[in-house]
């Protein structure tokens, strides 16, 4: 009995990798890339940060793109035929993509920064929604024409200009009869989950996904890099010691306040500070990144953070401490607001996505009392 245990156990360490499981207990799923008997297999992507995509390369130039919620799409480059055998609910993709429908506007940075905005011709905003500068002049100039929003397309004009994608955020989900309806109207539609990534790089590392689709590889390599070393410079900088808040409030007077395990947080920690709130959200299971706090709540939390860091993407920008305190009388008792440690950022930062490793420079130039050259920050003035 004790031989047979003994040849059991070997055999299962010799072929641990492929039917007994890791030391670490996970299994090894073998990557599935048959997916036709055209296309011969190369290799995959390799990403840092990103996990919510993927993509592996055939010969000849095609390649397959897998998004987090199960949707696959077979990008065909220019000149050749999509095979005529195809594993099923793999969406084509024919190169040139032309007159996308962007609806998820933290894409549109990725586009900008790959010198791709020509692709895009229908937007889910209108002129003043975009705080990308190009993007807003093509809406002014009629080059970039609005649509519809994520629930109300205008699909007429859409289909009549020959969109050939239409990329969604995961609002989309609200109303799925809408993607339903432009997939019946023959119009792919992608879901962007960048939202979804849990590090910080892992959002700008999606521009390496649209630099595919844009036939633009090499550009979206070095846009990525570009942010990687901004990151890279601070990144073995000491940890400041400091804490800080981030933070709006509401219209009803509540504090919206990121949870713990969102990316602005882990910015912060990133940055060389500590968020205020080690570990806030946690003990909910939703796709929501926020929390709402009522302020004598969120003041017996945060009163002693060292910095404050207000979000005014939301609601506008503030040019003063003064602004500040009319929003709620409580924050006058802050430690930040006392000290004059309290900052702002500017509207662009939720579509600014090919800017994240300069925002983190701009936390530590803030935690190291660096007011100058701060790209999304500015301090407020009493």
């Amino acid at each position: 009995m004790r031989r047979l245990i003994v040849c059991m156990l070997c055999i299962c360490l010799l072929f641990s990798s492929v039917s007994c499981g890791q030391a670490d207990g996970e299994k090894t799923e073998e990557k599935d890339t048959n997916i036709s008997p055209e296309l011969t297999y190369s290799h995959s992507m390799e990403t840092v940060y990103a996990k919510k995509f993927s993509v592996d390369y055939y010969q000849d130039g095609y390649a397959l793109i897998g998004i987090a919620d199960g949707s696959r799409f077979l990008v065909v480059p220019e000149g050749k035929k999509a095979p005529e055998k195809l594993e099923e609910g793999i969406v084509v993709l024919q190169q040139p993509i032309e007159n996308i429908y962007l609806v998820a506007s933290a894409v549109m940075d990725m586009f900008v920064a790959l010198d791709a905005l020509p692709m895009v011709k229908f937007s889910g905003l209108k002129a003043d929604g975009w705080y990308i500068k190009e993007a807003r002049e093509a809406v002014e100039a009629g080059e970039l024409l609005y649509a519809g929003n994520y629930s109300a397309p205008d699909y007429e004009q859409i289909v009549s200009r020959g969109c050939g994608l239409a990329i969604e955020n995961t609002m989309i989900s609200h109303n799925p009869e809408v993607k339903e309806q432009l997939e019946r109207l023959g119009i792919p539609v992608l879901v962007d989950y960048s939202s979804y990534e849990a590090e910080p790089l892992g959002r700008t590392e999606w521009v390496k996904l649209y630099g595919l689709l844009a036939n633009k590889e090499a550009e979206a390599e070095q846009a990525f890099a570009k942010e990687m070393e901004a990151f890279t410079s601070i990144r073995d900088s000491e940890a400041s010691g400091k804490t800080v808040a981030f933070f709006y409030i509401t219209t009803n007077g509540e504090a919206n306040v990121r949870k713990s395990s969102d990316y602005l947080p882990k910015m912060i920690e990133m940055a060389g500070g500590s968020y205020i709130f080690e570990d806030l959200g946690e003990e909910e299971d939703t796709a929501s990144s926020t929390v709402k706090m009522q302020m004598e709540e969120f003041y017996a939390s945060a009163k002693d953070a060292d910095y404050i860091i207000y979000n005014s993407a939301i609601e506008g920008e503030l040019s003063s401490v003064a602004e500040l305190l009319d929003k709620s009388s409580l924050l006058e008792n802050f430690k930040a607001v006392q000290e004059g440690n309290v900052y702002c950022t500017t509207k662009n930062l939720y579509q600014s996505s090919m800017e994240l490793g300069t925002m983190i420079q701009d936390i530590h130039k803030m935690l190291s009392g660096e007011e100058s050259d701060l790209t999304y920050l500015y301090p407020l003035k009493k």
